[in-house]
């Protein structure tokens, strides 16, 4: 009988004691994985898709479109500001982790890199001095002087027309040339160039023609990152729920991801 209660007396305090290692104490704290951060590149001097507002942030359509994005797909983002020829590069390297900065998809990039679905829907623009009548279409740029950033799409078009080719850093730069008489014309995106007309009404510049095919621009990523198929999945939900559509208003007039 005394053996059966020590026994037991035992058995119950071998249960306790597991009771007590096994239950968490009263005042312990639930351990979250931090949020992931991604490193993006951007211009900051290409608006309305990157730039800085009267307050110097960082903002435009990419800027807005990426950081809700990445949000839904469960990222915090870094921006880090680069120049247009060097970003890329800065890619490659592994100085950051994608680019928002109005990518044209193009099948040397799709190889290359992971890119996203589109976001934006333009075309081409030719932009040349307002008294300029020597433009009509995208032909009449044969022997002319354009200002291009050298590793872009509208560099690789200006030369397939024709032009010669006046390598600049960015948008900025290829407008100041143009005002100042030192190149005949700029390339760009329809979009930005509006943009621009709307915000300089005095500068001297118009669109003289547009042209080619609806070209789209996506986010890009180093091939095979592992972003694309959790980007994709946000941005289709954030099309799907107006929240593309409200950007491009906020900035166009008009929803430009169709």
């Amino acid at each position: 009988m005394r053996h059966r209660t020590i026994s037991t007396v035992a058995g119950v305090a071998t249960v306790t004691l597991l009771a007590v290692a096994v239950a968490p104490p009263s005042n312990a704290v639930t351990v979250r994985h931090p949020v992931k951060t991604i490193t993006v590149a951007t211009e900051g001097t290409y608006a309305p898709f990157t730039f800085h507002d009267a307050s110097n942030k960082l903002t435009g359509y990419d800027v807005e479109v990426f950081n809700a994005v990445a949000k839904k797909a469960g990222y915090k983002v870094k921006w880090q500001e680069t120049t247009w020829d060097g970003i890329f590069a800065g890619l490659d390297a592994k100085r950051w982790d994608a680019i928002a900065n109005e990518v044209t998809i193009r099948p040397d990039r799709i190889a290359k890199y992971d890119i996203t679905l589109p976001y934006t829907i333009s075309n081409y623009a030719i932009v040349t001095r307002a008294a300029d009548t020597r433009v009509k279409t995208a032909t009449d740029i044969k022997g002319l002087t354009t200002a291009q950033s050298a590793t872009s799409s509208f560099a690789d078009l200006a030369k397939q027309y024709g032009a010669d080719v006046q390598t600049v850093e960015g948008f900025t730069q290829a407008i100041a040339l143009l005002q100042l008489g030192r190149v005949d014309a700029t390339l760009n995106d329809s979009l930005a160039v509006l943009d621009y007309l709307r915000n300089n009404r005095d500068a001297g510049v118009k669109i003289a023609a547009q042209f080619g095919d609806a070209s789209r621009q996506g986010f890009v990523f180093r091939k095979g990152s592992g972003y694309l198929s959790g980007f994709n999945k946000a941005l289709r939900a954030l099309v799907t729920n107006g929240t593309i559509a409200k950007l491009g208003e906020k900035y166009f007039g008009r929803d430009v991801s169709k």
